[in-house]
């Protein structure tokens, strides 16, 4: 299958219409139409469902328009980092991480890079640690900044000298607000909010001392954010990695440490074996030289 066709195919998911699409394209209609026909052909699968109005997709051109978008996205970056490999350092460079404090560190790093290539664009996409490594592994995202343990035979990395601290969230008026920390008997029975990484939960239920199947779980989410708005309406205590709250309205919602202390360590990951552009080779190396240390 060509990535022309493919971005044929996007352009009609996008305008919902073949006669709109041909137009954007440049093409005729009964062109783009045999080249759709072809399409499905070829894949063997019904890619389209033709309303009187409007074109929707069927579940296997959802999938399709999925990794149709991750494969377009992957060529034009490669496209675009193949003339830059013998000129000056430029290019963009993306960068996975979760609301964690190791993004201070990451900031700097960035920064004294940009210093010396100014021309190069970092591109900052903000996930779980499960998507971050998932999209690693595509090829969409040059480096992760990840929570230990990491996979050493699929990432190599570089350690920061940063502990992610776990903490509680809690509404400012809340009783537990006016202790210096929280232990699993102030939280016993509470209904909690939790991260949704299953590895997460189950460290955060040996903290507990308990099976996670017994904790009190009333919601589950991928980022504190949202996880602090379930809290400010009332559903529950939030645990999480202590990241960007300090940066919060401590107006809206407060946090206390875990005690005992619960810690993870971070770091600055890319994948082994990866062909990467000039911009992303050049910033590994930047990392280990911040960091005065070798990879692992």
């Amino acid at each position: 299958m060509e990535i022309r066709v493919l971005k044929y195919f996007l352009t009609v998911v996008r305008e919902e219409s073949i006669s709109r699409a041909a137009e954007v394209l440049h093409i005729t209609q009964p062109t783009l139409s045999r080249q759709l026909a072809q399409m499905e052909e070829e894949t063997g699968v019904k890619l389209f469902q033709r309303g009187s109005r409007k074109i929707t997709l069927t579940n296997e051109g959802m999938l399709l328009r999925r990794r149709a978008e991750e494969i377009v996205e992957l060529v034009d970056r490669t496209v675009a980092e193949l003339p830059l490999q013998e000129k000056e350092v430029e290019g963009t460079i993306t960068i996975g991480s979760g609301e964690v404090a190791g993004v201070e560190v990451l900031a700097e790093i960035c920064g004294s890079f940009r210093e010396k290539h100014p021309k190069v664009i970092f591109d900052l996409y903000t996930a779980t640690a499960d998507v971050v490594k998932e999209r690693m592994e595509r090829g969409l995202i040059d480096i992760g900044l990840l929570l230990e343990p990491v996979d050493k035979e699929k990432f190599a990395y570089a350690r920061l000298a940063v502990k992610e601290r776990f903490v509680v969230l809690m509404k400012p008026d809340d009783p537990l607000a006016e202790k210096e920390c929280v232990t699993k008997d102030d939280l016993d029975g509470q209904p909690l909010i939790l991260p949704r990484r299953l590895n997460v939960q189950g460290e955060l239920a040996n903290w507990f001392g308990k099976n996670p199947n017994s904790l009190n779980i009333a919601f589950t989410g991928n980022l504190p954010t949202n996880s602090a708005i379930m809290v400010k309406h009332g559903f529950g205590y939030a645990v999480s990695v202590e990241g960007a709250i300090p940066y919060w309205d401590k107006e809206q919602i407060v946090c206390r440490p875990l005690y005992p202390e619960l810690t993870s360590g971070t770091v600055l990951a890319w994948k082994r074996g990866q062909p990467f552009g000039n911009a992303t080779e050049k910033f590994i190396e930047h990392i280990k030289c911040f960091l005065g240390i070798g990879e692992s």
